[in-house]
């Protein structure tokens, strides 16, 4: 019976491949020979290559769809012809702005790819530390729901009140905790698949060296600007990237306890030259095969997976109006105008344009677009209006010393209390109303208010201001802003 059955999903094995290569086009289907020949070199040969673990990271995008859609006709493909071929594993890991759109894409993908109850292949994710089967129904859990929040408040507060805001970075530190962590978990893997252009590696590592100086890690090993170190980087961080923020606290700890190997064998494998074509020519392959159903506009707006434009250009308007004294719809322009310019230079097709004009730059719609992103702001991060724009003002770090500012800012009425809000971050008695109006104008407990206050505010050099501004690097904001307005001017004129 198990014979019969092997020879039955072979069958469908082999189905599932040819109809997969029948959306690739020549030049996709060399590229797949290359990765073949690649993998098996990497496994020491087609003989070893049955004990070859390789590792994908999931995170719905069209990219790893169609990176995950490679691998598996390359496992389908040296099926076919040895008498085994690698072990794949797909992890994703749980984020709060990970929503129902990508979690349902990589199902899609999954199914359309039989990854489903092949013994060749883990389906897992991670959800506030702890590894679990692949479940696309299941919600974040609470307990993920509420670090992620505390964790992107830390990384954030950790600044300057005038350096920009930088608010996704600890989506950089918990990913590269995830890529350190699922490597070594159950006995580990070979290879991680690294589909990224460099400048795709340069940006993650970037990033993540911000973010890293604003938990207080060393940086030593960040002269790379490609995966070809990661994991020695990794390593240098740590087991635990958050540790000097929630020290005497509560945090989450990896789980399953005892199945994470010791000592890692993990590499990183390269492929981004041999992802070939432009992202319309894949849309047959993503769309009807793996039944993708990406959204357009923020695929095209955002450079950063990590990022959610609405909120993004939310946050810039907030921006504008409380701390640099212009008005909200000030700071929707300048997002808007540097979107485009990254747009237009990326040769994003018009119609996307158009569609990110009529969101962001219709006057009409502004405070019904103010609306939303607030409610998607609750939604995704856990944070009022007031929590946003007391975590661009950063008042605690460096024993408040923006706090002043804050308050004549924002909360004038505030004021008197100041020596009680100061006792209160140092760990000393104050009223209860001055303890739960920090509470609920922060976001965070009192103790991590006061790990805060402890610490200094962290000058990151790593690239121009602009660069990360605009989401896309060598457009200058001066670029930007010309550029930009000369688009909106157009469609004020009618063109």
């Amino acid at each position: 019976m198990t014979t019969i059955h092997d020879q039955a999903m072979n069958y469908v094995y082999q189905q599932v491949l040819q109809r997969l290569l029948s959306f690739f086009s020549r030049a996709e289907r060399t590229a797949l020979q290359l990765m073949i020949q690649r993998l098996v070199v990497a496994a020491g040969g087609m003989e070893r290559v049955g004990d070859f673990k390789v590792m994908s990271i999931q995170t719905g995008t069209l990219d790893s769809c169609y990176t995950l859609a490679l691998l598996r006709a390359a496992q389908l493909s040296i099926a076919g012809r040895a008498p085994a071929t690698f072990q794949l594993r797909v992890a994703t890991l749980r984020l709060s702005g990970t929503g129902s759109t990508a979690l349902d894409n990589i199902h899609r993908s999954n199914t359309a790819l039989f990854l489903y109850d092949d013994p060749r292949v883990e389906l897992l994710m991670v959800d506030d530390r702890e590894v679990l089967p692949f479940d696309h129904l299941a919600p974040i859990s609470e307990a993920g729901r509420e670090s992620n929040r505390l964790n992107l408040l830390m990384v954030g507060h950790r600044r300057g009140w005038n350096d920009p805001l930088d608010l996704w970075d600890d989506g950089y530190l918990t990913t590269a905790e995830f890529y350190g962590q699922i490597a070594r978990w159950n006995g580990g893997v070979d290879v991680l698949i690294n589909s990224e252009s460099p400048r795709q590696q340069k940006q993650f590592l970037d990033g993540l060296r911000r973010a890293a100086q604003k938990a207080g890690l060393s940086t030593s090993n960040y002269g790379i600007t490609g995966f070809e170190m990661l994991f020695t980087v990794l390593d240098d961080l740590g087991s635990d990237y958050y540790r000097e923020f929630y020290a005497g606290h509560k945090h989450g700890t990896w789980r399953p306890v005892g199945q994470f190997e010791a000592c890692r064998r993990t590499t990183s494998l390269a492929i981004h030259d041999m992802v070939v074509g432009k992202l319309d020519e894949r849309w047959p392959l993503l769309t009807e095969f793996l039944g993708v159903q990406p959204d357009e506009m923020t695929v095209h707006l955002s450079d950063n997976e990590y990022v959610n434009p609405l909120i993004a250009a939310h946050l810039r308007g907030l921006q504008a109006s409380f701390v640099a004294g212009h008005s909200y719809e000030a700071g929707l322009t300048e997002y808007l105008q540097r979107a485009l310019v990254m747009m237009r230079r990326k040769l994003v097709p018009e119609r996307i344009c158009e569609l990110a004009l009529e969101s962001f730059g219709n006057p009409a719609t502004r405070a019904e677009q103010r609306m939303l992103a607030a409610v998607e702001a609750q939604k995704t991060l856990g944070l009022t209006e007031a929590q946003l724009i007391c975590l661009l003002f950063a008042p605690f770090v460096n024993q408040g010393a923006g706090l002043e500012r804050f308050l004549r800012s924002c909360h004038p009425g505030m004021l008197v209390a100041m020596p009680d809000l100061h006792k209160a971050m140092q760990g000393y008695q104050a009223p209860e109303q001055v303890v739960q109006w920090m509470i609920d104008v922060s976001g965070l407990p009192v103790g991590l208010i006061g790990t805060l206050y402890s610490m200094r505010p962290v000058a990151v050099e790593d690239g121009s201001v602009a660069d990360r501004l605009s989401g896309e690097a060598g457009i200058s904001v001066d670029d930007a802003q010309s550029d930009g307005a000369a688009m909106i001017g157009e469609r004020s004129a009618g063109h």
